[in-house]
């Protein structure tokens, strides 16, 4: 909103600092320090209403330690993470840009599933909140939205050279918006792999039919991704913390695909209009930084599956709209042990309970966050050895750009 207010002051009256507003690192800038404020300022008034109306955490006796004292801790705090995110997003980008228009869209939508879950877990007294079919649902919903939006909307194009030709000879090249299925990916050459080399073996036919198995790919993405952030979302700041690393990495990112002399001289594909994402990633880590002035050990308040559902769903959009979203599982590392833990762990109980007659387990608690406690690791230690982990992976995520 304000993007246009100033623009209208700097074309009709010359105001002074108006012409800041076009620059998107101070439109960024900006951004940081509205969520900051947003989360910081407005974050212990939400707190107090949510403890006022009695919102708080059924913690499940699991044995661990420190388990009693977060009984009745205010949850549903992922209201302040959104409200960090909107807010600065609403204000300082372009809101006719089809990549915030679907950034904009999925955090409400993700929101909302995550906000219905945490309503029934404390309104309705139900400790399995929202069912996991209908979870599953609206993650399915939003990854086909994305995914058809990504294929049909003519605005989402990515720029590439085209070989000019004559009688058989290259003669030059020339820079190319197109609609292109493929997406950045670390030893393939050039760094790209195309989504219609699935579908080669059809033949003259494959390009029909490659954007149904790019959208497939799109809605697993999604709601692996949201799935593991809610998983992490188990010790004070891990998911905050996690989020937050694996944003400002996204930022980067964004920043270097949107820009056309950066991804020149990196060597990567070069997607017009992705540098709005920029405003909208650096609301998203200033959103998790302040949210962690209150979610930091010992906690003050739970985001809930309110926060972490649509953390997770957020990071995943955005990687798929730069395409990245083949260095995930590097870049989310944390969120996918978490997910492999949990599956490891359930199925190899199944397993020896089968064969066996007792079900053993991998682990002595699944996430993997809870064996380290089991372990009697005190849980701002493990929060921060993951932090490590996960700025490691982050660095290995942009090295990757230049490995071929």
């Amino acid at each position: 909103m304000l993007y246009y207010l100033f623009e209208y002051l700097q074309s009709a009256y010359d105001f002074p600092g108006a012409g800041l507003f076009q620059y998107i690192s101070f439109r960024a800038a900006m951004a940081i320090i509205t969520s900051l404020l947003v989360s910081l300022v407005f974050g212990g008034k939400i707190i107090n209403i949510i403890r006022n109306k009695q919102i708080g955490e059924q913690v499940r006796e699991l044995g661990l330690a420190g388990e009693e004292s977060k009984k009745g801790t205010p949850t549903m705090g992922g209201l302040i993470i959104l409200a960090a995110i909107l807010i600065p997003t609403l204000l300082f980008t372009k809101l006719d840009n089809i990549y915030i228009i679907i950034m904009i869209v999925s955090t409400l939508w993700l929101g909302a599933i995550g906000f219905i879950d945490d309503y029934i877990k404390v309104y309705k007294k139900d400790k399995e909140g929202l069912a996991g079919r209908f979870k599953i649902l609206g993650q399915v919903g939003i990854g086909l939205i994305v995914g058809l939006v990504m294929v049909f909307h003519g605005d989402i194009v990515v720029k590439e050279d085209v070989k000019i030709t004559s009688e058989s000879q290259v003669i030059g090249t020339v820079d190319v918006a197109q609609k292109s299925l493929k997406t950045t990916t670390p030893f393939f050459k050039n760094n790209e792999f195309n989504y219609e080399s699935i579908t080669s073996w059809m033949g003259d036919t494959a390009k029909d039919y490659a954007w149904i198995f790019f959208i497939l790919m799109v809605v697993i993405i999604i709601t692996a991704v949201s799935n593991g952030a809610n998983m992490t979302d188990g010790l004070d700041g891990l998911a905050t913390g996690t989020s937050a690393i694996i944003g400002a990495t996204l930022t980067i990112f964004a920043y270097v695909s949107g820009n056309i002399i950066a991804a020149d001289y990196l060597n990567i594909m070069y997607i017009p209009n992705t540098g709005e994402l920029v405003i909208y990633m650096s609301a998203f880590v200033g959103a998790c930084v302040g949210f962690m002035w209150y979610n930091s050990y010992p906690a003050q308040v739970f985001m809930g599956d309110t926060g972490s559902l649509a953390l997770g769903g957020i990071i995943a959009v955005v990687a798929i709209l730069i395409r990245k979203e083949l260095l995930i599982p590097i870049l989310c590392g944390i969120f996918l042990i978490e997910n492999v833990s949990v599956m490891l762990q359930v199925g190899y109980f199944k397993y020896t309970k089968k064969k066996y007659g007792v079900g053993k387990r991998v682990f002595k608690m699944a996430p993997l966050h809870h064996h380290y406690q089991k372990l009697g690791m005190h849980e701002s230690k493990i929060v921060t050895r993951f932090w490590i982990v996960g700025i490691m992976l982050a660095v290995i995520t942009v090295v990757t750009l230049k490995l071929r």
